[in-house]
């Protein structure tokens, strides 16, 4: 087993609202932000403190989808720049070397493709890559959908040269072949290929059940080797119940499943590191118990 995989983070919302920060749909991890943002790097701290050696600011909710149209032309702009900030000092204080990722979601709603307009989803990426900007250390589009959801992204960032990270959420179930597909219905081959095009320096898969994720880390790995390509590959599963990963976002809180408890997880995790993956964390439902676990069986020895 490689000892020398990269510790991501945990799901912020789901930490926030255990922590007994200020939390409800929609706003989800958007509203510890507005009301009482000590809490968020409260959490951040915790998972810096299980092992995490990349954490991401908390600006997932910063969009509209979330906080309201009217919340976002008043105080998007103070939030997003105030989530980087957090985590930038969060990631400063820490003992040994953390990275801050700049989470960039799908602006116009978790899992629906079908929602995606550019033009309207350009501007507020432009929003998001501004304020968060002066804090970050690496880019993270995080739980796309599509292929056309990254371009936009790299579109959005024009020349900057931070390191950019692609992340897609996939279907609940394996096709046929048993292959994982996006959220879109397009292939991993689909997805790998946009990401090398894009000239990302990763390919991560989260939001969606462990099960599906040793298949895509396989076919990614094999894309990357096909086209003799250096490509870091990253999981971060959520831990809802398989019937709550067809849910949307903003429809209601999902049920987090018995057997991703961190041991559990681990297991998980384990088969995504002998598929390929280089690095490992945990999206909804996934806390610092569960990123220490990770931390201690795959991290980096000293």
């Amino acid at each position: 087993m490689n000892n020398n995989i990269v510790i991501l983070d945990g799901g912020m919302g789901r930490e926030l609202a255990r922590m007994g920060a200020p939390f409800r749909q929609p706003e989800w991890s958007a509203l510890a932000l507005m009301e009482a943002p000590h809490f968020v790097r409260q959490a951040h701290d915790a998972f810096i403190a299980a092992g995490s050696q990349v954490i991401s600011t908390n600006s997932y909710a910063v969009v509209p989808f979330h906080v309201s149209d009217e919340v976002f032309a008043q105080r998007g702009a103070q939030l997003i720049a105030l989530s980087g900030k957090l985590a930038r000092e969060a990631a400063d204080a820490a003992p040994s070397a953390v990275k801050v990722a700049g989470s960039l979601p799908p602006v116009l709603g978790s899992y629906r493709p079908d929602l995606f307009e550019p033009v309207k989803a350009r501007g507020l990426l432009d929003v998001l890559v501004a304020q968060l900007s002066p804090h970050v250390d690496y880019w993270l589009a995080e739980t796309q959908s599509s292929v056309a959801e990254v371009e936009l992204v790299r579109e959005a960032l024009g020349d900057d040269k931070r390191p950019l990270w692609l992340s897609f959420t996939l279907e609940d179930s394996l096709n046929e072949q048993g292959a994982a597909l996006l959220r879109s219905g397009e292939s991993i081959t689909d997805a790998v290929n946009a990401v090398l095009r894009l000239d990302a320096k990763a390919v991560l898969f989260n939001c969606s059940r462990p099960e599906v994720m040793a298949s895509a880390v396989q076919e990614a790995s094999r894309v990357a080797k096909h086209h003799q390509a250096h490509l870091e590959i990253g999981v971060y599963a959520n831990a809802f119940e398989p019937s709550d990963n067809k849910r949307g976002a903003n429809e209601g809180l999902s049920e987090m499943r018995k057997d991703t408890d961190p041991q559990g997880y681990l297991s998980f995790a384990e088969e995504w590191v002998t598929a390929g993956a280089t690095m490992v964390g945990g999206c909804c439902g996934i806390g610092p118990e569960h990123i220490a676990a990770l931390a201690q069986a795959l991290g980096a020895k000293q």
